[in-house]
């Protein structure tokens, strides 16, 4: 699907066809689409293609008439069952008097510029278009990252009490997500470095300004992904810690249930044995199967005593 934007006033129209000082914005397009773009522009469609990669890797590069540039965002996702998140690549190309955008869904991140809730957004000024696309993708993860930390406390409520085996799945899910989060927002960081080192773009003292709030921004997002691994980790070490001492302590209980109904078997096995009678305790005494009992009785009882003394029980 493509779609062209232009800003008028701050006031954003959508066109029928690219104009100069427009932005177009490619979602999930066709092969015919992306070839129809890169004859207009004059660029390699294969440039265009492998953003829609999934597993392309996020870096800038400059050619001729034109520089691309792909970042990673994050983006929702299923696995499992489970709503997660991943990340997918996000292209960006600089013409000299366009700007395009191509990606394989429509994040949210652009629908912010296309519904102009951006604050001084023009699609004229290119390099701040950029920087503000660049500084609400850092400010994405963070947000995700705030909700999936959201998810992580939930799942530790719940396995105080009865956890179940969707809970260390979805745990685990939350664990790969961090993964994904770590690689592509130091890939980004990357991307941003070159961007701040470079002179081949054109940008005013202000967009320098803004980028350099990027750079801050996306390091504040390493540093909460690097957090949030702790933690989960912390977690994961918690439950498995907690399971730990659940079975031991089953395990001390049916010990002790074991120890305890031992002794009416060995009782009754003494008495079962071929011998005389008179040796065996109140085997000639009327009501001795009733004294034995008893007796038996009040042993299981003093050994349960013991065993709950010693905190067996």
């Amino acid at each position: 699907m493509i779609k062209v934007y232009k800003t008028d006033d701050h006031i954003v129209h959508e066109k029928t066809a690219p104009e100069a000082g427009a932005w177009i914005q490619l979602i999930q397009p066709t092969v015919n689409e992306c070839k129809l773009i890169a004859e207009q522009l004059q660029m390699d469609v294969d440039d265009i293609l492998t953003i829609l990669d999934e597993e392309e890797r996020a870096r800038i590069e400059f050619e001729d008439n034109y520089t691309l540039i792909i970042v990673d965002i994050p983006t929702s996702d299923i696995r499992h069952a489970k709503s997660t998140y991943t990340t997918i690549p996000l292209g960006i190309i600089l013409t000299d008097n366009l700007i395009v955008t191509v990606c394989t869904k429509d994040t949210p991140i652009l629908q912010r510029f296309a519904r102009g809730r951006v604050r001084d957004f023009s699609t004229k000024k290119k390099m701040r278009f950029v920087y503000q696309m660049l500084f609400f993708i850092s400010s994405f993860y963070q947000m995700n990252l705030r909700t999936i930390d959201k998810k992580r406390s939930e799942i530790e409520e719940r396995f105080l009490g009865d956890a179940e085996e969707v809970d260390l799945i979805e745990l685990h899910e939350l664990s790969s997500t961090l993964v994904y989060f770590a690689t592509s927002l130091r890939a980004n960081g990357v991307v941003l470095e070159r961007i701040s080192r470079t002179r081949k773009l054109e940008q005013f003292d202000e967009d320098v300004d803004l980028l350099e709030d990027v750079i801050i921004e996306n390091q504040q997002a390493i540093e909460m992904t690097n957090i949030y691994q702790n933690i989960i980790n912390g977690t994961r070490e918690l439950i498995s810690s907690i399971n730990d001492n659940r079975l031991n302590n089953v395990m001390k209980y049916l010990t002790s249930i074991t120890i305890v109904m031992a002794i009416p078997t060995v009782i009754s096995g003494f008495y079962g044995m071929n011998v005389d009678a008179k040796w065996m305790p109140f085997a000639s005494v009327a009501h001795g199967f009733g004294i034995i009992c008893g007796l038996t009785i009040v042993i299981c009882g003093i050994t349960m005593l013991v065993l709950k003394k010693k905190k067996m029980m």
